[in-house]
């Protein structure tokens, strides 16, 4: 089995599957109207704890590039369209998920 993550960004959610299989659904801020988080299918292209400034805990690039899946400074932006175009994720959450998930993980993101 493989894992990958699909994001819906109405739904403001971001599920992680390992097959077809629901490991786990995670809370997330997605791009706000003017910049909208891109749809299409991405993978994980690095990992990088503790990148500073407003990426929380951990970021993990994606094949399009400045866009990636990263903690956050401000919680109370998770389950808001409120970021540049980045998904932003609860620290702890993003924490967990890159325990899990490797670099070439496929991340779909969809409306």
């Amino acid at each position: 089995m493989s894992y990958r993550i699909e994001i819906s960004t109405n739904q403001h959610r971001l599920r992680l599957y390992n097959g077809d299989r629901l490991v786990k659904t995670y809370p997330i801020a997605v791009g706000k109207m003017v910049t909208a988080t891109p749809t299409g299918t991405y993978t994980i292209i690095n990992k990088q704890a503790h990148p500073g400034g407003p990426f929380g805990a951990f970021w993990m690039g994606l094949s399009k590039p400045h866009y990636g899946i990263h903690g956050t400074n401000n919680p109370s932006s998770i389950g808001k369209s409120v970021s540049h175009g980045c998904i932003r994720m609860y620290n702890k959450d993003v924490l967990q998920l890159s325990s899990i998930v490797p670099v070439g993980t496929v991340v779909r993101i969809h409306r």
